[in-house]
């Protein structure tokens, strides 16, 4: 019952006067109490929707407490480790909140098939990735165009990657390397006998890549530019190649000012160069842009000057980053393992050594043939692919295949990925799954010379022996389906595959030929916050030139 007062009435002034006494004072204080607890209400909505009954097509979701910011934070930092926990979870297949966005992923090999092999009407990378590509690469190339476009271009630059030229490159990347350990600071104890120095591999390897490859794949201009301000200009660039870069691509900051700038400037640099090549006759160098000069699109058309431009800037971003990400890891390992570095440093002796003693010059032929030094950059790939995460935006709702599994090992119905969602292969998981890989968590080059297992199938699927296609710049291995895939599968592949290996493996068997190597700490863990997956500190290798 109520309670009254002695005289069995209400003391309705005091009642008021202390519930008046209990409320804020003023309106500032209202919206100070809203202002704390509106986000909470919000927090607890999300999660209620979560928690409600949803489509059973949908696949499941990954919880999360934040909307919008949802799964960025545990992605961002550790994506190998969230992937895995959700496998465990939810199965192969599970989507999840990334600022906003709805990222399905699909795990492990038959995950890479579905997302990397599915038809581009359905899942598009020009979609998802050229808000960030175009303004680094310029506009008509790459993802700015449509993909039958794009792989026209793709054939383009493939003409350039030939092996006539690649025989010719093997000379011109080890005097790079040379030329770079003679004239670096950093090697300054090489000049002494006996004396131990060291190195930050991750700069180092920037550079000498940026170097090489521009020495072979860009031209003689660009080369000798390099020790002048297009160096200054590339910085610039590079610096739209990040992760704020790829969520948020114009943000009104001064890297994405110096971003624009630069390839303005870069642009004009290009286009300069090829109309002076025109205006003196000299288009029959045996560069990247010579070649572009003389293709034609399907319709008949030349490429326009911005075009060229634009492919030869997109030629020199896109492959540096992951090449000195490799060259970095790879380089880290051999010093860390010394059993390895001597191997490679045996099977140099074995083949090159002439009657003096000294160690000759290497064909492109010959060192295809070099089993250790083979096995030591594919097992970095492996284990270091230098992208964990490929997106494409689904255009059409797509089904997802019933061999993609629950964590019960079966499939609970048939999930949908909705139009509008991006989905994403990761071949991170693929290439360290347990239940493919023997030791999948270790750097074991010797898997790749054994005639069975993984690393065996994987290298059938490289060279076609599964199934071919040609997306129009050539037939290519399809490979989709193979959990091996450092450098992409499927219609966006990536062509400088073989250029890569070849300048990998000139750069490695340099560094042994000339240097021994060594590490004083287990070898760094990876660093997620970069576009590219390199080396976290430290990564100082030490070094001692070879008596």
């Amino acid at each position: 019952m109520f309670n009254t007062t002695t005289s069995g009435a209400h003391d309705w002034p005091a009642m008021i006067e202390s519930a008046r006494s209990h409320l804020p004072e003023s309106n500032a204080h209202l919206a100070l109490l809203f202002g704390l607890g509106a986000p909470v209400v919000i927090i607890l909505l999300n999660a209620l929707r979560q928690i409600l009954p949803k489509n059973s097509s949908d696949p499941p979701h990954v919880f999360h407490w934040i909307p919008i910011v949802g799964s960025a934070i545990e992605y961002g930092t550790n994506p190998v480790p969230f992937f895995m926990k959700n496998k465990e979870k939810h199965g192969d297949v599970f989507t999840f909140t990334m600022l906003g966005r709805e990222i399905t992923a699909a795990l492990g090999a038959k995950g890479n098939n579905f997302v990397l092999g599915g038809k581009s009407l359905d899942f598009n990378a020009e979609d998802a990735y050229t808000h960030f590509t175009t303004p680094v690469f310029g506009t008509d190339v790459v993802y700015d165009v449509p993909n039958d476009v794009f792989m026209q271009q793709k054939k383009f630059v493939k003409v350039a990657l030939s092996v006539d030229k690649f025989r010719s490159y093997v000379g011109m990347i080890e005097e790079e390397v040379e030329d770079f350990i003679a004239s670096e600071p950093c090697f300054a104890a090489a000049k002494t006998k006996g004396e131990w120095g060291s190195f930050d591999v991750v700069d180092v390897m920037q550079e000498i890549t940026i170097l090489t490859a521009s020495r072979t794949l860009q031209g003689k201009e660009i080369r000798s530019a390099l020790d002048k301000s297009f160096a200054g200009l590339y910085n610039d660039l590079d610096g739209g190649f990040t992760p704020l870069n790829f969520l948020f691509p114009n943000l009104p900051l001064p890297s994405y000012r110096k971003r624009d700038a630069a390839n303005k400037k870069m642009t004009e640099f290009y286009v300069d160069i090829l109309r002076k090549r025109i205006a003196a006759g000299e288009v029959d160098e045996e560069d990247t842009m010579a070649s572009l000069v003389q293709q034609r699109y399907k319709d008949g058309r030349p490429l326009k000057e911005h075009e060229i431009a634009h492919i030869m800037i997109a030629l020199l971003m896109a492959g540096q980053h992951t090449s000195s990400a490799t060259g970095s890891w790879v380089l880290l390992h051999v010093a860390r393992n010394p059993d390895v570095a001597q191997a490679i440093y045996d099977e140099q002796v074995k083949h090159f050594a002439s009657p003096d003693g000294r160690l000759r010059d290497m064909t492109y032929e010959e060192m295809r043939e070099l089993p250790v030094l083979d096995s030591v950059i594919r097992e970095t790939l492996r284990v270091h692919p230098p992208i964990h995460s490929i997106m494409r935006k689904v255009r059409e709702p797509v089904p997802v295949p019933a061999t993609l599994s629950s964590p019960a090992g079966k499939t609970e119905g048939v999930f949908v990925v909705p139009k509008g969602h991006f989905v994403l292969a990761s071949p991170s998981v693929s290439q360290v799954d347990p239940t493919v890989w023997a030791d999948a968590e270790t750097w074991e080059p010797k898997r790749w010379r054994e005639q069975s297992g993984a690393a065996a199938s994987a290298k059938e699927y490289e060279k076609g022996d599964g199934e071919t296609i040609d997306y129009g710049y050539g037939a290519v291995s399809k490979g989709t389906e193979s959990p091996y895939q450092p450098f992409g599968a499927g219609r966006h592949r990536c062509i400088g595959e073989q250029f890569a290996y070849l300048q990998l493996g000139t750069i490695l068997a340099t560094f042994v030929r000339d240097f021994e190597l060594k590490l004083a700490h287990d070898v760094p863990e990876h660093n997620y916050h970069t576009m590219i997956v390199m080396p976290k500190h430290p990564r100082q290798i030490q070094y001692r030139r070879r008596q």
